[in-house]
């Protein structure tokens, strides 16, 4: 005889706690995600709308009330030839070191992947220019940037590659090229230890089984462990794009945007127009450009995740 469950009744003395009823009620995951919710309304949602609500009024620091001006701050942008510049540094600037930092951080996952003496040394070692701040890392690098004492102008001097030393960051090229360097130099690690993470979920007989098949070990890793490990690649270029799209604090310290705003970023941009001159409104309208920037990278990437997961 089947025996049937039925919820015993609960006595007028006999009450429900509060976890039983907010498990019952289904509202405790909604609770639990309070506290989240809170803190990103406050710290990105309400920065977000007001960004939004300045970008569209003629807002500055010698105004006290503003009037609304629709997209006017847009596209007066757009005609700045500062800001065109800048549009161009910022792809630049996120497309090469991208590029670069996935082919290193590739190269050094697949190194620390192998077996060797003072190998979690060597780890460890690895994370060392991402755990450093941002600050003291970019002063670091000016000092090797700099024009009379830079290590850099030393080894050219004394190889003999040149007469006389690179004025690094004096120059446009060459002060983009540094911030480059050095943007490469701070990412490889982030690269590296998260790809050496999803070289470690592959399973090693596949790899044997393609190597007694007569692969030869490019074609292991090009045709086996490259799409095993492609959705790790694909989320560690979504972060590094949005993280190198909006960088601020390694271009500032060692250009502030110059020479001749030569490397301006949008972030960097954004900073001196709304606190260095003081138009609020426009630099909120300019850092907004980077938000359709992101929104097409992020959708574009999850996407093409979908579509090879399918």
């Amino acid at each position: 005889m089947r025996a049937e469950t039925r919820e015993r009744p609960v006595s007028a003395g006999q009450l429900p706690t509060i976890g039983e009823l907010l498990d019952r009620q289904g509202v405790l995951a909604y609770v639990l995600l309070l506290p989240g919710l809170l803190i990103l309304a406050a710290f990105i949602g309400w920065p977000f709308v007001t960004s939004l609500w300045l970008s569209v009024t003629d807002q500055s620091v010698s105004t006290s009330v503003a009037r609304f001006v629709g997209l006017d701050n847009f596209t007066g942008a757009l005609k700045s030839q500062i800001f065109q510049q800048t549009v161009r540094n910022t792809f630049v600037y996120t497309g090469v070191t991208v590029v670069f930092k996935l082919a290193f951080g590739i190269g050094l996952a697949v190194l620390m992947n192998q077996s060797f003496r003072l190998k979690n040394l060597a780890r460890a070692a690895l994370l060392l220019p991402w755990i450093v701040p941002t600050a003291l890392s970019a002063i670091a690098w000016l000092w090797l940037f700099d024009a009379t004492f830079s290590v850099f102008n030393w080894v050219i001097v004394r190889s003999g590659i040149a007469d006389r030393g690179i004025n690094w960051l004096g120059e446009g090229a060459w002060a983009m090229t540094s911030i480059i360097i050095a943007n490469i130099w701070r990412g490889i690690p982030f690269f590296a230890i998260s790809i050496l993470a999803g070289l470690q979920t592959v399973d090693r007989e596949l790899l044997d089984a393609a190597s007694v098949d007569g692969a030869s070990p490019w074609q292991r890793f090009w045709r086996i462990t490259i799409p095993l490990i492609r959705p790790v690649i694909l989320i560690v270029l979504l972060f590094s794009t949005v993280q190198t799209i909006s960088d601020f604090q390694l271009v500032y310290v060692l250009t502030r945007g110059g020479p001749a705003n030569s490397t301006h970023l949008l972030g960097t941009l954004a900073y001196d127009v709304a606190v260095r001159a003081g138009q609020l409104s426009q630099g909120a309208a300019i850092s907004l450009y980077m938000f359709p920037v992101l929104i097409v990278c992020v959708v574009a990437l999850l996407l093409y995740m979908r579509r090879s997961a399918t």
